[in-house]
């Protein structure tokens, strides 16, 4: 057992759009620099972070085990500040061998990486959520190919990271089709339509429908023509330990990216 929190930690699912984020502002930016403040009003900071990123794909289930994991910068063409950007979290290593444990005691097959890093997914939300990178960061990562229920088990199977102080920040996009990006003004009727009906698929709890987002939701393929930027938010439904969740944040950048935010009590 890592440790013993006095209360609970919500997990929460986070858009974190493009790393240039960070230099761009708006609203995303403005509520996730708030997020940290935001949960410590009443819980204080968690022991440590696991963060599901949708850009860390493997085969099988993976968790970092670095002691002072890297800052991965896994993108290329942005802006030359981004480039010189370090989240210095330190790692967890025991953490990540308690992570390791519940899942193979849940029956996944997979490893601790002990020299993974941090990619933008996990880092960039981070420096605005906790800047002053004090919290021991860890990284679980995503298979891609093994959909939204497996993820959901996953989460399932490392709730019990919650009662021992961890966060579950599971980072990704409400909405993520490159393709269709814009100018930034309002989005386009079918991003607010699958936005609309996220929020309330959430909101009420209905796993079935949002596993099965790409049947179910109005324009599911468009708003993910590939899933891994979804599939974080399917973790952090799984650790919550009960289905009905609550909208954090809603906005749009890039016209029609989705920089929603959910957490599960």
């Amino acid at each position: 057992m890592i440790g013993k929190a006095k209360q609970r930690f919500p997990t929460v699912f986070v858009s974190h759009g493009a790393p240039s984020l960070l230099l761009e502002g708006g609203p995303a930016c403005e509520f996730l620099a708030g997020l940290g403040d935001q949960l410590g009003k009443q819980l204080g900071k968690p022991v440590a972070i696991l963060c599901v990123s949708a850009h860390w794909e493997t085969d099988t289930p993976e968790v970092s085990g670095a002691e002072r994991p890297e800052t991965i910068h896994d993108f290329y063409g942005f802006p030359r500040p981004l480039y010189a950007m370090r989240y210095e979290a330190p790692g967890s290593p025991a953490l990540a061998r308690r992570a390791w444990q519940l899942l193979d005691a849940a029956g996944f097959a997979g490893i601790v990486d002990p020299k993974r890093g941090l990619d933008h997914g996990a880092w960039a939300p981070l420096k605005l959520i906790y800047p002053d990178a004090d919290i021991p960061v860890l990284q679980l990562s995503i298979q891609t190919a093994r959909g939204p229920r497996h993820h959901v088990e996953l989460g399932r199977a490392l709730a019990r990271l919650r009662d021992e102080g961890v966060l579950v920040l599971a980072s990704g996009s409400a909405i993520h089709n490159l393709r269709e990006l814009g100018r930034d003004g309002a989005p386009a009727p079918w991003a607010v339509a699958f936005s609309d009906w996220l929020d309330q698929a959430v909101a009420t709890g209905d796993t079935e429908s949002l596993v099965h987002y790409r049947q179910k939701a109005p324009g599911g393929a468009r708003a993910h023509p590939t899933d891994e930027h979804l599939l974080p938010l399917f973790v952090a439904l799984g650790a919550a330990g009960k289905a009905a969740g609550k909208r954090l944040h809603n906005s749009f950048t890039h016209g029609n990216l989705g920089m929603q935010a959910y957490a599960w009590s």
